[in-house]
């Protein structure tokens, strides 16, 4: 029998097993016969995370999808059309692990001819988002499945409760008080001038590790991923700021998840944070490029050739990581990302430069300035921003030294120093009680 009446005769077996079923979904049962039309999986994957699922179907042609969601129990239904079901998409069962925020199991099944229905079961009421994107780097056609909660998590909230045992105990060493202070000031207006109050409320810092998820950042030749190493070193900053009896840490992400670059710069806004800082492993054209680099926003244009070919680099992880730019707060994101005020460029410089010195201290540096471009995520109009680009992972040697832990505590430690040494200097404005 030929090839193609083969193909045939089992196209009718599935449609007659389907008619069985009653329109319903083919099981996974099928054994090594499959539908022998459509366009092709070429991978699964999924990313779990608190703020959002994502799962994400690679393809080699760009398809159509419909959803619905179900309620009583909670279900989204997806139908893809012109799609084969073959062993990458079943794949996508295994793949949903216990602990998904969202994703209780997965079912996958020929729904009709040319169209593969997947059935999420899900954990709590959702607000999904699904979307196509066209090829971009290594990436061919991609389908979309942003699961997000209906009552999205708060990062101040989560802020606040994390870190309410040290905020008391640093306000039970002030005896005077915020309130009392005023009070005297009023009297004395002097006093400030006279001797300069310290700080006591928690210092605020937002970490951020760059890229995530669908964007791996840049890639060694020994095959590290940026996205990996910039988590590992952010976890360490973190945990030494959470060693400080004044301040407390914020993490973007802390976890293998894509978060879009106007959501890092908000969740800053939103917890009110004193520094935002933003680590990341350099990539260049030339594999001998080397050496640790701090940036800050620049409104006049890049100060190198290399910071705005970085800058520009940077600011495609949107595009990579797969941003969906049909929803509404699009609009806001570009808006919030042409904002940017001299007063920020400012306190970003000078925290920029003491976190410069300290990891000079030890590390050789790429230029010993702080270099300037319009980095994205530095935007935060009322956050003094600052990008650690720790060293050239596109540099084989400096590749070795970023896998490395003594070399990614040493980096962690630099910037808490330069952090001290910036808020000494530069004490933070007094904010809500509320955090």
């Amino acid at each position: 029998m030929s090839k193609k009446k083969t193909q045939n005769s089992e196209r009718r077996k599935v449609l007659r097993s389907a008619a069985k079923l009653g329109g319903g979904i083919l099981l996974l049962s099928l054994g090594p016969a499959q539908i022998a039309w459509g366009a092709k999986i070429l991978a699964v994957r999924v990313w779990p995370a608190e703020d959002y699922t994502r799962v994400t179907l690679e393809t080699d042609e760009a398809l159509k999808i419909t959803h619905q969601l179900l309620h009583q129990p909670e279900r989204l239904v997806v139908d893809i059309e012109g799609l084969e079901l073959t062993q990458p998409l079943k794949e996508l069962v295994a793949k949903v692990k216990p602990n998904d925020p969202y994703i209780s199991q997965v079912r996958v099944g020929q729904f009709q001819a040319k169209v593969v229905r997947l059935v999420f079961d899900l954990k709590e009421s959702i607000q999904p988002q699904l979307f196509t994107l066209d090829p971009i780097a290594n990436y061919q056609h991609r389908l979309v499945f942003d699961l997000y909660p209906t009552v999205a998590n708060d990062p101040l909230m989560a802020l606040v409760r994390n870190s309410a045992k040290k905020a008391a105990a640093l306000e039970a060493e002030d005896p005077i008080g915020e309130i009392a202070r005023r009070e005297a000031l009023k009297k004395d207006p002097e006093l400030a001038q006279k001797a300069p109050p310290k700080h006591r409320r928690l210092l605020t810092i937002a970490i951020d590790p760059g890229h995530g998820g669908e964007d791996p950042g840049a890639i060694g030749r020994r095959g590290s991923k940026e996205k990996d190493i910039v988590l590992s070193i952010a976890r360490r900053l973190r945990d030494k700021i959470e060693q400080e009896p004044d301040m407390r840490s914020f993490m973007t992400r802390d976890g293998d998840y894509f978060v879009p670059l106007h959501v890092r710069v908000n969740k800053a806004r939103r917890i009110q944070a004193d520094l935002f800082v933003s680590v990341h492993a350099d990539a260049f054209v030339q594999p001998h490029a080397r050496g640790a680099s701090v940036y800050a926003l620049s409104q006049q244009g890049a100060t190198s050739t290399a910071a705005r070919w970085i800058a520009n680099k940077e600011n495609s992880a949107d595009l990579i990581g797969g941003l969906n730019i049909k929803t509404k707060d699009r609009q806001v994101a570009e808006m919030l990302l042409d904002m940017s005020t001299t007063a920020q460029i400012k306190d970003s410089l000078t925290a920029g430069h003491a976190v410069l010195r300290e990891i000079g201290g030890f590390a050789r540096l790429h230029k010993r300035q702080v270099e300037q471009a319009s980095f994205a995520v530095l935007k935060a109009p009322d956050v003094p921003s600052i990008l650690i680009e720790t060293a050239f992972i596109s540099n084989p040697e400096e590749e070795s030294r970023l896998n490395d832990e003594r070399y990614q505590d040493q980096i962690a430690t630099a910037i808490v120093r330069g952090i001290r040494q910036y808020f000494a200097k530069n004490p933070p404005v007094a904010k809500s009680r509320q955090i």
